[in-house]
């Protein structure tokens, strides 16, 4: 059984809090978080406001057939945008491509509105645009 709880049929939701832990990003996070945050948010979206330590690729970029930053290679992706929209679909899409995937419910809204961390292009305190 994969890490994800699933094995077959359609891509796997996870909460916030849950993408946390699997990220490593949680407040009592697990020995190993296995798992890497992709935002797939636009530049500007990004730019305002991110998870520390999250890789970056925007949904346009990933729709037109761009490959995984290697950071995100060869290990599960925890895939989340603004609310959850583009996400489930990103990670169907890496589903497709062989890549362990599942997204965040409610996206970097619900990441924020649980005082998990967001910071700015220049390490500040970020903003969910």
């Amino acid at each position: 059984m994969s890490p994800f709880g699933r094995d077959r049929g359609g891509p796997v939701r996870v909460t916030a809090q849950e993408a946390a832990a699997r990220t490593g990003h949680a407040r009592v996070a697990p020995a190993t978080a296995a798992s890497v945050l992709l935002d797939i948010r636009e530049p500007h979206e990004w730019h305002a406001g991110h998870v520390p330590g999250a890789v970056h690729l925007p949904f346009t970029a990933l729709t037109s057939g761009a490959v995984l930053p290697a950071e995100a290679r060869s290990r599960p992706v925890v895939v989340i945008c603004r609310s959850g929209n583009r996400s489930q679909q990103a990670a169907e899409l890496l589903r497709a491509r062989g890549v362990e995937a599942v997204d965040v419910t409610g996206g970097m809204r619900e990441w924020a509105e649980a005082g998990l961390p967001v910071v700015d292009a220049r390490g500040g305190d970020g903003t969910v645009v």
